[in-house]
């Protein structure tokens, strides 16, 4: 990339102009912490959530396509459309207390949303190195216990990373803005740093090894486990065998076509490498299956292909992978990842 991307301060950035802009608009002062992040998904964010919210789908288009959400208190969104309309505050304190909604309020809090947009659209612009367009759909409340909860509804059954934030106004108590952007989306916009290379080891006179200073050996308390390796390229997938053999695993590899279900009932892997000509659907689609026969304890999947395009990084994520490496394969690169997933196990 061009330029180093983080995320998490272009959200900052964007929440500082959003928060003078709306300022601006609502003629009160606004101002939006900067956000803190971690990573989460559908069913551990609306686990034992009890308020109504207002959610903010926004799609992302061009060279980083997704959606993210804007997710707002019911009582943030009555408090904002309120002022917008120039509803007394004493009547917006009542409608927050009975969470009431009105028609026009809901058009206010899209007027707001459109300004937030804005202000995000110019930050993203002019920090990605890419082209990229932030469209904002209609706004939509969601009631726990009330409105049905699906796998579409009211986001997307995903893996994600929260960003929180809270919004602050003098003489007003005011909830947190979370912002949920699937993983694959996030890695898409700031992708994963590079793994350290892995530990140097120098030989002793007694013929034990002593480790740089400050780093571990990579293949440290891994134990002796099982890799699966697909790869239709036999040449390819012997070094694959050669170089996980020679960590310490035990492999067991098979062609592309072969049955995963069989595979799967004769050994006990823990990591799965796949190496792939084309990174279409047909192949990517690998990963859907395999966490499709391991439901109860999903397996951490290494994508190798020659070449990769942001749509087909963006695919893989989406698909299942956790990780996306280059071919020809790197040995000292692969054993870093697959000890990553085997100590995080």
């Amino acid at each position: 990339m061009a330029k180093s991307i983080k995320l998490k301060e272009m959200i900052d950035d964007a929440l500082v102009q959003t928060g003078e802009e709306s300022s601006m608009l609502l003629g009160q002062q606004l101002k939006v912490d900067e956000n803190d992040s971690l990573n989460t998904n559908k069913i551990s964010y609306f686990s034992g959530m009890e308020d109504a919210i207002f959610v903010a789908s926004v799609e992302t288009r061009e060279e980083y396509p997704g959606q993210f959400y804007m997710i707002f208190s019911l009582r943030d969104a009555i408090l904002l459309s309120g002022l917008l309309l120039g509803i007394p505050l004493p009547r917006i304190s009542e409608k927050r207390k009975l969470a009431i909604m009105e028609a026009d309020d809901v058009d206010a809090f899209g007027e707001i949303m459109n300004q937030v947009i804005g202000s995000f659209n110019s930050v993203f612009k002019s920090s990605l190195p890419e082209k990229i367009h932030l469209k904002l759909n209609a706004p939509k409340k969601f009631i726990p216990g009330i409105d049905e909860m699906s796998d579409d509804e009211p986001i997307v059954n995903d893996e994600y990373v929260l960003f929180r934030s809270q919004m602050n106004m003098d003489g007003v108590e005011m909830d947190r803005l979370d912002i949920l952007m699937p993983v694959s989306l996030a890695h898409l916009i700031e992708p994963p740093a590079a793994e350290p290379e892995q530990a140097e080891v120098a030989e002793t006179g007694d013929g034990l090894s002593d480790v740089v200073a400050g780093e571990k050996p990579a293949t440290i308390n891994v134990g002796n486990k099982t890799i699966l390796v697909l790869e239709d390229d036999e040449l390819a997938r012997e070094s694959l065998k050669q170089y996980l053999s020679a960590a310490g695993w035990s492999v067991v590899d098979a062609p592309l076509k072969a049955d995963i279900r069989e595979l799967f009932a004769n050994n006990d892997a823990e990591v799965a490498v796949i190496g792939v000509a084309e990174t279409e659907d047909r192949e990517l689609a690998l990963c859907i299956k395999i966490n499709a026969m391991r439901q109860g304890s999903p397996l951490p999947i290494i994508m190798c292909a020659s070449q990769w395009t942001r749509t087909g990084v963006l695919k893989a994520l989406k698909y299942g992978a956790k990780e996306i490496i280059l071919k020809p394969y790197d040995a000292d690169e692969l054993v870093s990842k697959v000890t990553k997933f085997l100590k995080a196990a």
